[in-house]
């Protein structure tokens, strides 16, 4: 999968790396049709940056396809509303931080649990593992080493391996510290990311160059429908 003359890591190559630049110039250059899952994180509020996912998810994700996008609770409905304008939408699922706490000055104050919505390119695709609807990830000294809205790494390889194959292709548009493509590294899949800021840019490309990759490859278990308690 080639991008054009965009600047790349000396660990990257034109099938796999972390691009450096605008995602919306960046994102043109991918083929139709070729992405088996988009797992970002883009700034909460940017209400068009996720109306340009969703429009950008609709045309590069196979039929099979599925995007996993972070949001925040006070901006969920206007998110939801533009996603549905071009994908299905199938479920919510949670990140909760049990030993969170809210900063008492007015300044400082950690979401205690956040949205993970999950939308399809066609409405009947099915997980590849049932996934839980939440996932307990408590936050930890030095998570936010890579990135200041960094997300637990764990919850991230959980959902990954519920929605990816071994021979998936990931893409994330807003990688930040570049969790995302380190996962992927980690579970053996192939990734496409890109990030605005040079410097962020460089430590995400240090942080997935230190990641050991699987020393094996797990089996994939049997395909599984995602039950939904009405």
């Amino acid at each position: 999968m080639k991008l054009g003359p965009y600047e790349l890591g000396p660990n990257d190559t034109d099938a796999q790396g972390i691009y450096c630049g605008d995602a919306r110039e960046l994102a043109r250059a991918i083929p139709d049709e070729s992405v088996d899952l988009i797992f970002t994180d883009p700034i909460y509020d940017r209400i068009e940056d996720y109306r340009w996912l969703a429009e950008t998810a609709a045309r590069v994700l196979r039929p099979e396809g599925h995007l996993l996008v972070w949001q925040n609770v006070r901006y969920w409905y206007d998110t939801s509303t533009t996603l549905k304008d071009y994908l299905f939408e199938r479920y919510t699922f949670v990140l909760t931080r049990s030993n969170a706490c809210v900063g008492t000055n007015g300044t400082h104050v950690l979401q205690l649990w956040t949205p993970l919505l999950w939308y399809s390119k066609l409405d009947n695709v099915r997980a590849i593992i049932k996934p839980r609807d939440s996932i307990d990830a408590p936050m930890r000294a030095g998570i936010s080493a890579y990135h200041q809205f960094q997300k637990p790494q764990k919850a991230i390889y959980y959902w990954m391996r519920c929605f990816t194959r071994n021979t998936a292709i990931v893409f994330d548009p807003f990688t930040g510290g570049g969790t995302v493509p380190s996962v992927c590294k980690q579970l053996g899949r192939q990734y496409l990311a890109f990030e605005i800021d040079p410097d962020t840019c460089d430590m995400a490309r240090e942080r997935v160059r230190n990641m050991q990759p699987p020393l094996f490859v797990l089996p994939q278990p049997e395909q599984l429908t995602l039950e939904i308690d009405e």
